[in-house]
C-alpha cells in the first residue's frame, strides 16, 4: 500500500508566523516538525500545541549553524523517512544606521536569514529527491525588494534570500522540487509589539502568511508560483 503521509518541516516554527504555518499545515493533514533556536522555545511550543490537541514535533536547532540544520533534517528523515514541504521561516532583525550597526549584528542577521535557508535547502534536497520531490517555501519579506533606512542587515539578508530562492528553484525543479518565496509586509507578531508598534490592527496576521503557504503547496505539480507579495489591505494613509 502506498505511503500517503505528507511531512513538513518549519524552521522558526515555535512562535509567530512559523507557529501559524505549522498549525495550518497540521490542519491540512501534514505530520509537522518545527524548530526553535533553543530547547526552551521548543519545549514551550510543544506544550502549546499539545494543549490544543496537536501532535507537532518540536526540536531545537539554531538556523545559523549548519550542523544544527543538518541534524534537524536527518532527524526528520529518521523519524518520517521523507520530507514533502520545507518552510524556511527562521529569521531575526537588527536595525540601525549602517555606520552604527555592529559587525556582529550584521553577521548574525545574514547568517540566520540567508545562510540558514541555504543550509536547510542543501541538506533537505537529497531527502526530498529520494521521496520523489517536494516544495520549499522561503519566508522572505517586502524588505527584500524595498530598502529602508536602518535596514542594512535585514534588507541585505532578504534581498539575498530572494536571489537564493530563485537560483535554487532553477537548480532543483528538474528533481521534482518546487521553490517559492512569500514576501509579507508588516505582520502583527510579538516581534512588532516588542519594537514599540502599538497599533497593529491594520497589519497582516500570521495566519495570512500561513494561508499563502498552504495555497502554494496545493498548486498542481506543473506550476510554480515562485513569488507571492502579501500586503496589508488598508495600511495607514501617509
Amino acid at each position: 500500500m502506498a505511503d500517503t503521509r505528507r511531512v513538513a518541516l518549519v524552521t522558526g516554527g515555535t512562535r509567530g508566523i512559523g507557529e501559524a504555518i505549522a498549525r495550518r499545515l497540521a490542519a491540512d493533514g501534514f505530520e509537522v516538525f518545527v524548530s526553535g533556536r533553543t530547547e526552551e522555545s521548543a519545549r514551550k511550543a510543544s506544550a502549546r500545541f499539545a494543549k490544543d490537541g496537536l501532535s507537532i514535533h518540536c526540536l531545537a536547532a539554531d538556523a545559523k549553524r549548519e550542523e544544527d540544520q543538518k541534524r534537524l533534517v536527518e532527524t526528520v528523515g529518521r523519524h518520517a523517512g521523507r520530507l514533502d514541504v520545507l518552510v524556511n521561516n527562521a529569521g531575526i532583525g537588527h536595525f540601525d544606521a549602517v555606520d552604527r550597526l555592529s559587525s556582529e549584528s550584521f553577521r548574525e542577521v545574514i547568517e540566520t536569514n540567508l545562510f540558514g535557508p541555504f543550509y536547510a535547502i542543501r541538506h533537505a534536497a537529497p531527502l526530498m529527491t529520494k521521496g520523489g520531490g517536494g516544495f520549499i517555501v522561503n519566508i522572505a519579506s517586502l524588505a527584500g525588494v524595498n530598502a529602508f533606512a536602518g535596514g542594512a542587515a535585514y534588507n541585505a539578508s532578504k534581498f539575498g534570500l530572494l536571489g537564493l530562492s530563485d537560483a535554487a528553484m532553477l537548480d532543483l525543479r528538474h528533481d521534482g522540487i518546487r521553490i517559492a518565496a512569500v514576501l509579507p509586509g508588516s505582520v502583527a507578531t510579538e516581534w512588532t509589539h516588542s519594537h514599540g508598534i502599538e497599533d497593529r490592527s491594520w497589519m497582516l496576521a500570521p495566519e495570512d502568511v500561513a494561508e499563502a503557504v498552504a495555497d502554494l503547496v496545493r498548486f498542481p505539480d506543473r506550476a510554480i508560483a515562485s513569488r507571492i507579495d502579501l500586503r496589508p489591505s488598508r495600511p495607514p494613509r501617509k
